[in-house]
């Protein structure tokens, strides 16, 4: 069983930045092709924040680009979500997803609350 251990959430002003990370479980065996982060801001549906692929490609929404960060630890284990000049709307809960062995799998969430 995959499981995803997520920290680093917590509380900052605008414009201060945190730092997320997913751990991925020892009990894998294959390589885990993509990485996601996703978030769920309050009252509002889940939505992809960025990924990150084998390989190395990044992709970004839009409201983040430029601002946050994806990447991959050495250890292929921990994805990293580094997140500069934070706004109040980048309140949320934040999770980690993979795809490993044909199956999606999430963390338990983050809280991140971005004051003004």
């Amino acid at each position: 069983q995959v499981q995803l251990i997520e920290s680093g959430g917590g509380s900052v002003q605008a414009g201060g930045s945190l730092s997320l990370s997913c751990e991925v479980s020892e009990s894998i065996f294959r390589p885990i092709s993509i990485r996601w982060w996703y978030r769920e801001p309050p009252g509002k549906e889940r939505e992809f924040i960025a990924n990150i692929i084998s390989a190395g490609t990044t992709n970004y929404a839009a409201s983040v680009k430029g601002r946050f960060t994806i990447s991959l630890l050495i250890n292929k284990r921990t994805t990293t979500l580094q997140m500069n000049s934070l706004r109040p709307e980048d309140t949320a809960v934040y999770f980690c997803n993979v795809l490993y062995s044909g199956v999606y799998y999430w963390g338990q969430g983050t809280q991140v609350t971005v004051s003004s």
